[in-house]
């Protein structure tokens, strides 16, 4: 008999606007959809505060409605990006280039959901 262990998973939140979350939408809430030209980098974030405050005070602002997705990544996987502190101590991000986006959706585990709404 063998036995099977969950992978290890680290919780990533991502604050968005409605465009892209109807991409996450239309890909079944598995992935992210492929950046634009102007966008060679995802910035998934660790902290749950800070993905609040991006999609209530700059998404609102820019894009009419603000999203604060939850998901989980392997984290073995996740171990090839650096941790950046984008500010203070909670501001703190994964860059992962757009080239690599698919290997990275290739281990999200289970579903991207909407934990936060800002109209």
């Amino acid at each position: 008999m063998t036995s099977r262990h969950p992978r290890a998973t680290t919780t990533l939140w991502r604050p968005t606007g409605p465009r892209e979350l109807e991409l996450v939408r239309e890909l079944g809430w598995r992935a992210w959809p492929p950046r634009l030209p102007e966008q060679p980098i995802f910035y998934p974030v660790l902290d749950e505060d800070y993905a609040i405050r991006i999609a209530r005070d700059w998404n609102v602002k820019h894009d009419g409605a603000g999203y604060v997705t939850r998901f989980q990544v392997d984290s073995a996987f996740l171990s090839r990006y650096p941790v950046r502190q984008a500010g203070g101590r909670t501001i703190l991000e994964l860059w992962v280039p757009a080239e690599e986006l698919d290997e990275f959706n290739a281990h999200v585990v289970g579903l991207i959901e909407v934990v936060h709404v800002f109209p």
